[in-house]
């Protein structure tokens, strides 16, 4: 009797552990996990019960939450929302919160667990609960500078800081007003949703970070470019047959170039003067001798084919895995099935910039306590190197080339050394362009990288081209940040 008496204690305390483990675990390890859950719909509610935490730039708040008279005790409300849409993303009563209002929910709701205590303390001393602020990294007269650039074309900007990764400017046309989005009335909210998400224009994408994501086009030259020379058996000099035409092997595929004949004069052109012009034979000619493998090894130290948390998630860039010879030629100029977001060309272009080193892009500097604690601050980190710092240096004057006698002179700064690459990539027979932009300023010691993405074709189908469109639009945001 004893024995089994025994047992069933011995099971019955082992069951009791296991009960207390779990809550342990629930309550305490997941906690912030649960909380920031965009599943968990009572965190959601929860979350109207307090003053959730504004959403800075600058110091002036692009995100706050002011008392509501209604069911709800506090409204969210976005200043400026359509400028700060891809940043601040929406939260609404009936469904998923989007942007930083999701990713650092937690944070904004003051139910991380760094804010225990300070919540506690709050309690203790009859305050209201609170959330913590965010302070991100945009600048405002950049962001300002690329909406203003961007104008009515389908697209995006975006401008980061090279030596650090900071996300200066985050623009995506078209785009939405996340208050609508914020009301406190389901129906209206459910229906304005369904409304944008049947808009063909897709105004809900982030195209500075996924979307339907684009081929780079000549823009992907660069990581071509990169992977050549950090081969040791090219340089800037090295020369490449310079026909008018190329037929790819196996297939009836023909290749040319953007005017149709040879690059420049002679019956051979050099990978510096290949880039300059942006001719797409020899970058085809080139892609093939190096070979899909080191096309794709060089691209994934830039970033391609890895997500990355801004904190906000971005969709993965792509160079495609194990291509044959002619399918390798096409990416080489960034046709075929490589796809890109302006955020990795940014990173690209960053990393040259940076020596060779690719920093992961961040969007946020900091998050403080309703006391003023800090919570997290902004610490730049490394994605890794990418090329070596000779080849970086070897690159920028490649690009500096490009843009003062190349195929992106409508980047031209007087007085300022712009570094760049065009890019027009095509979509199919008869789609038109996308157009592409990626540089930095000055070039001589680089405070901004910036990218342009503008879709199709910037209205004008086939007849738009990179330099036409999308170089001015750099140009005009690089002016104003560079005369603050």
């Amino acid at each position: 009797m004893n024995r089994e008496l025994k047992r069933v204690t011995i099971v019955a305390l082992l069951m009791f552990l296991t009960l207390f483990v779990s809550t342990t675990i629930i309550q305490y390890v997941q906690a912030e996990a649960l909380a920031a859950d965009p599943r968990n719909s009572r965190t959601l509610y929860e979350s109207y019960s307090v003053e959730r935490g504004p959403i800075l730039v600058g110091g002036d708040p692009i995100a706050y939450s002011q008392p509501s008279d209604d069911d709800y005790k506090f409204q969210r409300v976005y200043s400026n929302g359509p400028l700060y849409a891809p940043v601040t993303g929406y939260i609404p009563v009936n469904g998923e919160a989007t942007g930083l209002e999701r990713s650092l929910n937690s944070y904004l709701s003051g139910q991380s667990s760094s804010q225990f205590f300070d919540q506690l303390n709050r309690l203790i001393s009859g305050q209201d609960p609170m959330g913590a602020s965010v302070e991100v990294a945009i600048d405002p007269v950049a962001q300002q500078a690329a909406w203003d650039a961007l104008g009515d074309y389908t697209g995006a900007v975006i401008v980061t800081e090279p030596s650090t990764g900071r996300i200066l400017a985050m623009v995506t046309k078209p785009t939405y007003d996340p208050n609508a989005l914020a009301v406190h009335d389901s129906a209206q909210v459910q229906a304005t949703y369904d409304g944008l998400l049947a808009d063909p224009s897709d105004p809900l994408f982030n195209r500075a970070t996924g979307g339907d994501m684009n081929p780079p086009g000549s823009v992907f030259k660069l990581v071509v470019t990169a992977a050549a020379l950090e081969s040791g058996r090219y340089t800037p000099e090295s020369t490449f047959p310079n026909p008018s035409s190329l037929t790819l092997p196996g297939t009836d595929a023909v290749v040319r170039n953007s005017g149709g004949g040879t690059c420049g004069g002679g019956g051979e052109v050099t990978l510096a003067d290949a880039l300059r012009l942006s001719c797409n034979i020899p970058f085809a000619e080139l892609g093939m001798e190096l070979g899909d493998a080191a096309i794709r090894e060089q691209a994934q130290k830039f970033g391609f084919n890895s997500e990355f948390e801004i904190p906000t998630a971005t969709e993965p860039s792509v160079y495609p895995r194990v291509l044959d010879e002619a399918q390798t030629a096409l990416t080489a100029f960034g046709q075929g099935d490589v796809r890109a977001t302006p955020m990795q060309m940014a990173m690209v272009s960053a990393a040259i910039a940076n020596g060779g080193i690719v920093m992961d892009p961040d969007l946020v500097d900091a998050i403080t306590a309703p006391d003023f604690t800090p919570l997290q601050e902004f610490e730049p980190a490394e994605f890794g190197r990418a090329i070596s710092e000779e080849t970086a240096n070897t690159m920028v004057q490649m690009m500096v080339n490009g843009v003062e006698n190349g195929a992106a002179s409508n980047a031209r700064i007087d007085g300022v050394s712009v570094a760049g690459k065009t890019g027009t990539a095509e979509n199919g027979e008869s789609d038109p362009y996308t157009l592409w932009f990626t540089g930095f300023a000055p070039a001589d010691n680089p405070q901004y990288a910036i990218t342009v993405l503008v879709e199709d074709g910037g209205g004008l189908g086939q007849e738009g081209y990179g330099n036409l469109i999308a170089a001015p639009i750099a140009k005009q945001v690089l002016e104003a940040v560079l005369n603050t």
